[in-house]
């Protein structure tokens, strides 16, 4: 799934609800300007226990961040909230804990989104 042209600003909520279906392997959230310029790369793998964050700048990958607090279930719906300024993204997981990661573009606005992988889009608001 993807949305061009809309508007995502710092100081705004993302709320995003996503269920993994029942034997993913990973699926992935990409927020940014467009496919060759995503500020966050949000990669939960089922597989390796592990969620892998990342950004891409000209089409370039940058360096991964890994975080082991995976806790999305595979077949149950999960929400989580994205929130972010010039310095750096925050979500909070679905069982509330926080975690961070740089906003390496440094801009206040993007305008992509998009979903990829084994999940499903239940629903999202931007507020």
């Amino acid at each position: 799934m993807k949305v061009k042209d809309m508007t995502f600003k710092e100081g705004q909520e993302f709320k995003i609800r996503v269920k993994p279906k029942d034997d993913c392997s990973r699926f992935s959230i990409n927020i940014g300007h467009d496919p060759e310029n995503i500020a966050l790369h949000f990669n939960p793998r089922f597989d390796d226990d592990v969620i892998v964050c990342n950004s891409m700048s000209g089409g370039s990958w940058g360096d991964e961040q890994r975080d082991g607090n995976i806790s999305f279930v595979r077949g149950e719906e999960s929400k989580m909230y994205i929130n972010f300024n010039y310095e750096e993204f925050f979500i909070k997981l679905p069982d509330g804990s926080i975690m961070s990661f740089p906003n390496r573009l440094g801009d206040v606005k993007y305008k992509y989104f998009e979903v990829m992988g084994e999940a499903r889009v239940i629903g999202m608001k931007i507020k």
